[in-house]
């Protein structure tokens, strides 16, 4: 998953504390904490991605043994309404028939060749078929794979060095994007983890999202060095934050103005927030796209595409090189083709938009009757109750929720039977297989916390 820097900064015990008040008799957590504790002496934390360790709510993390439709079902036989989703691919719910079927009949013909699949062009018709932008692409294993194509893509057919991200817009653990804004309106990056050089990371240039003068002023102080600018169209990295009215107009502008290449980091909202993505929904078109998540159809693939001229650029046609053993897994290509199949033929997006209206009006009027601090903001069907005071436009106002609050408001909804997503920086996300009556369940659950365990 995109697990955000911000996302995984410890609470104190202290500050969290398990809301009792109405919750279930039956919620057990004595399999996951033996299986935590097993975990431990393996691996750093006792997870292979540091969220997992629900560091940034407290208490020790469940879990899972299985999945079905919009349920999750942890080791103590408790089932949650999941809105996590696998962070983002489950679109269609968990072990979708269509999915399953498509990667079992995968499975028996063989799991890895090593060598070209007529799979790969099928999945990579379909994703042209639904993303205009995208004439060619290269299929990788990770959203982080395709964003580090991309920048060295930028950064070879442009000639140039520099780069342009945005404070609290995760794109993986490449290096030279582990960067996060200082006090300064622009600055160059500072690494956020040991392990990355100063060097690696000095030709990237952060800003604050939504701030359409700093990135003009960027622009006017580095444009005949700036090889590219990279994001999230609609951020899921510090909770959901939409991009306002001329902040991606001015940066496709901007890109075409200095000869930089446009990319949108679609990892979350492709194929998420509508068919064509986030581009579709907003009507701009950039120069590359990455993907993930829902591409591969919750297996590990992720792709970079775009235009053609671009693409021809990556080796064998060009010189820009990236490889892959395992990229084009015919499992992961099976599994995405199922579900962009699903997606085109059986449109879920209306549905998706009704439970996204549904769940966002139904926890911001319960955090409103509890008199507490909060804004609600949603793209579809991805969405975050932030416990803050203001609209959350970037990361300088996503900083100021309450992060122990949320901790807490995490936890009484986990005894509750509701699974959200574990830091208050990571937006929620809605599947196919959800119905009203499980979102009405939600809101009466979320009320009840609010009201009574998180003041």
């Amino acid at each position: 998953m995109d697990e955000h820097l911000m996302s995984f900064q410890h609470l104190p015990t202290s500050e969290i504390y398990r809301v009792t008040t109405s919750t279930p008799p039956s919620f057990q957590q004595k399999r996951s904490l033996a299986a935590f504790e097993r975990a431990c002496k393996l691996m750093p934390g006792g997870v292979n991605s540091p969220a997992r360790a629900f560091g940034a709510v407290g208490g020790k993390p469940l879990f899972i043994e299985r999945a079905s439709g919009p349920y999750l079902y942890d080791l103590d036989g408790n089932r949650l309404i999941d809105y996590i989703g696998s962070w983002g691919p489950m679109i269609l719910g968990h072990a979708h028939p269509a999915v399953i079927e498509a990667i079992v009949k995968a499975a028996e013909r063989g799991t890895s060749y090593g060598a070209p699949t007529e799979a790969e062009s099928e999945l990579a018709e379909l994703v042209v078929r639904c993303v205009p932008s995208i004439e060619k692409l290269r299929l990788v294993n990770s959203g982080t794979e395709a964003t580090m194509s991309a920048i060295r893509l930028a950064r070879g057919a442009t000639g140039r060095d520099k780069i342009i991200k945005f404070a609290g817009n995760y794109h993986g653990h490449v290096d030279s994007l582990l960067v996060s804004a200082g006090s300064a309106a622009a600055s160059l990056g500072v690494p956020d983890s040991p392990g990355v050089t100063e060097g690696t990371s000095r030709d990237t240039i952060v800003l604050e999202y939504n701030d359409v003068d700093a990135l003009r002023a960027a622009f006017d102080q580095n444009g005949a060095e700036l090889a590219g600018l990279i994001l999230e169209p609609v951020v899921g990295n510090m909770g959901c934050v939409p991009p306002q009215p001329g902040f991606l107009e001015a940066a496709r502008e901007l890109c075409t103005k200095h000869g930089s290449v446009l990319i949108f980091d679609e990892v979350m909202t492709g194929f998420r927030v509508s068919l064509g993505g986030a581009q579709e929904r907003f009507g701009i078109t950039p120069d590359l796209t990455t993907m993930g998540k829902i591409v591969g159809g919750g297996l590990p693939l992720g792709l970079y595409g775009g235009r053609a001229d671009l693409m021809d650029q990556v080796i064998p046609t060009g010189k820009v090189y990236q490889a892959g053993t395992l990229s084009g897994n015919p499992l992961a290509t099976a599994a995405g083709a199922a579900t962009l199949r699903c997606l085109l033929d059986e449109s879920p997006y209306q549905h998706l938009e009704q439970l996204g209206q549904q769940l966002a009006a139904g926890l911001g009027q319960a955090a409103s009757r509890a008199g507490i601090a909060h804004r609600v903001q949603r793209v579809g069907s991805m969405l975050t109750l932030f416990f803050c005071d203001q609209p959350v436009h970037g990361w300088q106002q996503a900083d100021t929720c309450d992060r122990a609050r949320f901790g807490r408001y995490f936890w009484g909804l986990i005894e509750r039977g509701v699974y959200m997503p574990c830091s208050q920086f990571e937006a929620l996300f809605i599947s196919a297989a959800h119905t009203p009556q499980m979102i009405e369940q939600t809101i009466e659950a979320a009320e009840q916390v609010l009201a009574t365990g998180v003041a």
